[in-house]
This record gives structure tokens, sequence and C-alpha cells, in this order.
């Protein structure tokens, strides 16, 4: 069982061994406290077929991730009427109905359940959500590593509103429809048992997620972010931090606007698409603050140009945000299109002496 010690700020460790765990090393990070290095944290799909296995079994072994993901999606429920990951259309446990894209691309929504006013009332979140072995086979891979334990929720307030009653959802809450913001609170209250249940188990971390950006800035204006969302994020927060979680999220698009809510709601990691934010603006501000999970460009991974090109392209991240006091993790996606070589190369420039450089 991973020991009690050493999680969020009010209990830091103070190491004598001149080698730290993995768990020790991200946990450091995460508390802004001197490391030897950034941890490691490769996204790869397992099992993907454009993937090869030996590929990523070499991947794990010359450049092993210091973070272990607990992924616990819902694979059982009454709406549940299709594998994930088989070809043509499946229906998930929310109701929500999926087309499979091609190797690699995300699904499509093809159907919301809840596009009707008149079924808003009635909604439940699917039971499955709070099925107990999710949580006891977190404690089991907790029990077998020394590694940082994250584990995903399904909390995404805002997707699963997307999701379950389309696009018009972000009209309808702007509106201030009270079928929209009454299926808020029943999603919320879910989330909440949901994170309960997690705060509960020996995982170090818990992640959320909503997508709340484009390429150009909010899907919603910050003071409704502010007025709706921010009071839930700041009960889930309150959740974990109460059982001593580390708290992770993640989204996509510009959130520049909303950037130091997040912090200040001491969410402990952010990831988000750093380079459509002014990233020095964020690295000079919030460093010391939030831990910085991420920071490269998908593009420049699939299009990485010249070894010398891609080592300038890593190095670059690295000065905004390493500077060996912690606070920031060098998360690597592996999508389609990138190539073994530069997944290599990736983690062995975050190896490389960095020049001193001033904060």
């Amino acid at each position: 069982m991973a020991p009690a010690w050493g999680k969020r700020r009010s209990r830091k460790i103070t190491l004598f061994a001149t080698v730290m765990t993995s768990r020790e090393l991200v946990i450091r990070t995460l508390n802004q406290e001197p490391v030897p290095r950034a941890p490691r944290d490769l996204w790869a799909p397992v099992g993907a077929a454009w993937l090869p296995a030996d590929e990523l079994a070499e991947i794990n072994v010359r450049y092993p991730s210091d973070i272990v993901t607990i992924e616990s999606p819902i694979q059982a429920g009454k709406r549940l009427h299709a594998k994930q990951g088989k070809a043509g259309e499946y229906t998930d446990a929310w109701g929500c109905v999926w087309q499979e894209g091609e190797a690699g691309a995300p699904p499509q929504l093809k159907h919301a359940p809840l596009t009707e006013a008149s079924k808003l009332a009635a909604y439940q979140p699917p039971a499955a959500l709070l099925e107990h072995g999710r949580f006891t086979r977190a404690n089991k891979t907790c029990s077998t590593t020394s590694r940082f334990v994250l584990a995903w929720s399904e909390v995404r307030p805002l997707d699963r509103l997307r999701m379950l009653c389309g696009e018009s959802a972000l009209v309808h809450l702007a509106r201030g429809k009270d079928g929209i913001r009454k299926l808020l609170a029943t999603l919320h209250e879910s989330a909440c048992k949901e994170l309960e249940r997690w705060a509960a188990t020996e995982v170090d971390a818990v992640a959320f997620r909503d997508d709340w950006g484009t390429s150009d800035g909010l899907l919603v204006s910050p003071e409704m972010w502010r007025d709706l969302f921010r009071p839930l994020y700041r009960e889930y927060c309150n959740i974990l931090h109460a059982k001593d979680k580390f708290v992770f999220f993640l989204s996509g698009g510009n959130i520049l606007d909303i950037f130091g809510d997040l912090v200040k709601l001491e969410i402990d990691a952010i990831h988000c698409q750093f380079d459509l934010m002014n990233p020095q603006r964020l690295a000079k501000r919030y460093r010391g603050r939030i831990t910085f999970w991420g920071g490269m460009d998908p593009q420049q991974l699939r299009e990485p140009g010249t070894p010398n090109q891609f080592r300038e392209s890593v190095l670059a991240v690295r000065r905004l945000f390493d500077f060996g006091s912690g606070g920031v993790i060098a998360q690597c996606p592996w999508e389609p299109g990138v190539r073994l070589q530069t997944i290599a190369a990736f983690f062995e420039h975050w190896l490389s002496p960095l020049p001193m450089h001033a904060g």
C-alpha cells in the first residue's frame, strides 16, 4: 500500500538518500521543491493498432514514466449498448451515441440524448459511476508500484452538459434556463460522490477535466465561468485536498482568462495548450504557484524538423518552466504520426544539462 505521508503541501518529504522513487520525485515537483530532474509523463494509448507494442515497450524501458495513470471508464450500465473502441457507432453509459473515427482519431458525438427540454428533469447519471470495483482496482495498483499514481475521474461538468444536451447547452446556460441549471446541479452532485470515492482510495492524485477554450479564448464569458463553475471546481478541490490528494486539471484551448482562478483554487497541476496563451507571461506570473503539466505543442512532435530544431523546441519549453525547483512535469503525448525517435529525443532533451538561468 502506498504510504500516507508526503502528499500535498502539508506534508513535504525530507530526503536523506541520494536516490528517490518516482513517487517522491513527483511529490517534490508538485510541492515546488528542488528536484534532480523533471518527472516524465508519457501519454500513449496501450493497444492502439497504429502504435507498435515493441516501440512502446522500448520507450518504457529507456524512459519509464514516473506517473502511473489509472483510467477507469464506465464499462457497464443500463444505457451501454456496445463496447467503446469497436468500429462503427456505440452508445456510452451516459446515453450519448458516438461514431468511431479513423485509427487514432477521437470519436465524434452523433446523438445527444437530452436535446429535448422535457427529458432534463428525469435524467440521472449512470449508477456504474460509483461501482465499487472502479476504486478497489485503484488500490491494487497503488500496492504494487513505487510510482506516483494518478486517477482520471469522470468529472467534467461543462463537457458532460454539451455531450448530453448538444451545443445548445451553452446558449441555455447563458439564458439561465432552469432545466439546464438543474441538470448541472445533478451532475455536480454525482461528481462530488465520485470524487469522495476517489479520495478514500490510496491514489496520490485525481484528475478532472473540461474543454473550456478555443484557439481564440473561452467558450463562455469569464463572468459566467466564475458564477456557475468556479464554485463547483472549488468543491472538487476541497473534497480531494481534505484527504491529502493532489488535484490535476486538463483543458483544451486558450484559457488565459481563467488560469489565475484555477491557480487560486489551489489546483496542483494544470495541463492546457500553453502555446496559445503567452507562455512567457504564464511562467513569469505563476511559476512557484502551480505545476505546469506539459507545455510542448503536439504539432512539434508530429513535425519535429531537424534534430537541432527539435532540440531547441524542447529546450525553449524547459527554459520557461524548468529551474530545478519543481513545478514542471515533462508530459509527452504519443499520437498518430509521431515517431519513436522523436519521443526518445524529447525525454533525452529533458535530461541534458540546462545552463543556469534566472527566473
